[in-house]
């Protein structure tokens, strides 16, 4: 029986399909008011019948017609609030005016009140021989009034709160799609910022072979052609998968090995178990990029590059190191550097990191992103 009354108040307080509240409302939960509204009478039709226990000049369905005529015009008024709750919403950031627009509709309410309550009090107790006995009109006028004023109150407070939290969850959905937007708005300028960069090195790569070794040169063309239908495929997502992101990195290697081909080694370390793991498209090109201008290209003596990509407690942790040459204390980092940072933190936050730095005979660049909770 109560699932069933639950269900019929569900449905009267539910709004039409083309009710909305507008730019300025918020979705409105009929069944969380009903689910209030139904319990409270319940409570107060059981407590009303405790009575029955103390005095046996009242009968059981007594406090039952009290409670339920009360329920009956309380809930078509209560109806009444929410059908037109619509045209109260942009109030809603001014809770006195808020307030202020129900309540004046409290004089309305206690007339029709006391107009139809006791009326049809009054008709059941006739119509089972009886009278029904209540103080004089004066005083019901007053105790009705203070009732009724509480009660409205009471019930407009729940639904300010109801209405309230909608309109915040609604303008919470709403400021991080407008987060996310500037997020996707930002991270397509940082990679149009990448792309021209990396295909000015990779032509120049190309171009230093043009006039000393054509075969060479035709193979890095190819390799580039590859590197570029990658490159153009990262534009369709912002993630990719590690083993994709390993594969542009090493055909970077290769063209950027074909040109030092004397004066590069370069060695892998790839935990395979974690190859399906999404990472920023074109994220560690630039780490590699930067590994050949400011390690090789400055110097004659054979350096080592190291790729490292593990598995470090509930993060990857991608290293790409070399030997042979050292940071300098007035570093600056680049546009590559930079625009890795800032896209790392963009789509994770605090919880990934690029740290650039000296280890060793040599500097090593160490990204780390999380495994759990990874934006995809």
């Amino acid at each position: 029986m109560e699932t069933a009354t639950l269900d019929c108040m569900n449905e009267l307080f539910r709004l039409p399909p083309a009710a909305t509240l507008g730019e300025q409302g918020t979705p409105f939960s009929p069944k969380t008011l009903a689910t209030l509204w139904v319990a409270f009478w319940l409570l107060m039709i059981s407590v009303s019948l405790q009575d029955t226990l103390h005095s046996p000049l009242i009968r059981w369905w007594e406090p039952v017609l009290w409670e339920g005529s009360s329920a009956l015009i309380a809930t078509g008024w209560m109806w009444l609030a929410v059908r037109f709750r619509e045209q109260y919403a942009p109030y809603l950031d001014r809770p006195l005016i808020w307030f202020g627009r129900y309540l004046r509709w409290q004089p309305l309410v206690i007339l029709t009140w006391l107009a139809m309550v006791y009326p049809i009090r009054h008709g059941v107790y006739a119509a089972v021989g009886r009278a029904y006995v209540h103080p004089g009109w004066g005083f019901v006028v007053m105790y009705e009034s203070v009732k009724l004023t509480i009660f409205t109150g009471l019930w407009l407070g729940i639904l300010f709160g109801i209405d309230s939290y909608g309109q915040w969850q609604l303008q919470r959905r709403r400021l991080l799609q407008m987060q996310k937007a500037l997020a996707e708005a930002q991270l397509a300028h940082l990679q149009a910022q990448l792309r021209p960069h990396f295909l000015f090195n990779a032509l120049n790569t190309v171009s230093a072979l043009m006039h000393t070794d054509v075969a060479r040169a035709d193979r890095l063309v190819a390799a580039l052609g590859d590197l570029l239908r990658i490159s153009l495929r990262s534009t369709e997502s912002e993630m990719t998968p590690l083993a994709e992101e390993i594969r542009t990195l090493a055909l970077y290697g290769d063209i950027m090995n074909e040109r030092f081909r004397d004066r590069v080694t370069l060695n892998w370390q790839t935990d395979q178990a974690l190859l399906d793991t999404p990472v920023p498209a074109l994220l560690l090109q630039p780490l590699l990029e930067n590994v050949f201008k400011h390690g090789v290209e400055r110097t004659v003596a054979r350096v080592r590059i190291h790729i490292s990509v593990q598995r470090d407690s509930d993060s990857l942790e991608i290293v790409v190191s070399n030997s042979g040459s050292m940071l300098e204390a007035e570093h600056r980092e680049g546009l590559g550097f930079r625009s890795c940072r800032e896209r790392l933190n963009i789509i994770y936050g605090n919880a990934a990191s690029l740290r650039v730095g000296n280890e060793g005979d040599g500097v090593a660049a160490r990204v780390r992103i999380p495994l759990v909770g990874t934006a995809a």
